[in-house]
């Protein structure tokens, strides 16, 4: 079976499209120690792998640790133990060997499931990850941030630059393994990416602080494959940071998703 089919699955057993963004600043926990962020990222994990069958995790915010953070990213999939999938938003990209180290590095030695790339450098940049066949690989299309702006909607002759990474994707995904990273925030585009889209997942970030709507997001991509509606501090950052408010806004979002499906 296939990435994207495992993928799809998994929503479906849980009924849901969450994907719990685990990006987790120690210096806005209670105790500052890596150990103890290790032990709350455990702890958030266990309390809410019942409901949410995505988890990202962006590397960012474990590599400025340098190696006492890679240990909590080797971690992080055995506290998942295969429950839920995990991508690696690394936002790799290079030619060469060096995109093949990468991807050697994140699904051969950190065991993650999948991974969020760059397509600015081209094709052969992003094949040495699509060739894992059992793994999913993300790709940058059209962002949630401002920026996005500068180059993604540019166009180039008669269509945005994001339009062509679209086609070049749907023409990387031989292996039923391939995404796109689409912003909630491009409300606009929505149905033009369902459009040029063939049958690709969605990772969707900027719900909840960044304003994304929920509704518009869950409906369009789900008639073009499965929306991954991905939410980080709209629910990290809920109340005190307990373990049962992260759980308590973790089952607000499923419940609207679910009254969404």
């Amino acid at each position: 079976m296939n990435f994207n089919q495992i993928l799809k699955i998994k929503c479906n057993e849980k009924n849901n499209r969450l994907c719990l963004g685990l990006d987790i600043d120690k210096n806005s926990l209670e105790n500052k120690s890596l150990d103890y962020m290790s032990s709350y990222i455990k702890d958030i994990i266990i309390s809410t792998v019942d409901l949410c069958p995505v988890y990202k995790i962006n590397f960012s915010f474990y590599e400025r640790h340098g190696s006492k953070g890679y240990e909590i990213l080797e971690k992080i999939p055995e506290y998942v133990n295969g429950e839920s999938i995990l991508i690696a938003d690394a936002k790799r990209g290079d030619i060469g060997n060096s995109s093949k180290f990468y991807a050697e590095s994140i699904f051969d030695y950190l065991g993650y499931d999948s991974v969020t790339v760059s397509p600015f450098m081209g094709i052969d940049s992003i094949k040495p990850f699509v060739n894992y066949k059992n793994k999913g690989v993300f790709v940058l299309a059209l962002t949630s941030n401002p920026g996005s702006n500068d180059f993604q909607k540019k166009y180039i002759n008669d269509k945005e630059l994001y339009k062509y990474v679209i086609e070049m994707c749907n023409e990387l995904n031989r292996y039923n393994n391939v995404g796109l990273v689409i912003g909630a925030t491009n409300d606009e585009e929505l149905d033009e990416v369902s459009f040029v889209s063939s049958s690709l997942p969605w990772l969707m970030p900027g719900i909840g602080f960044q304003g994304g709507n929920l509704e518009k997001s869950i409906l369009v991509g789900e008639k073009n494959y499965l929306p991954l509606v991905n939410v980080s501090r709209g629910i990290l950052n809920f109340k005190n940071r307990k373990i049962s408010d992260i759980r308590e806004a973790t089952l607000n979002y499923t419940n609207q998703i679910r009254e969404i499906l």
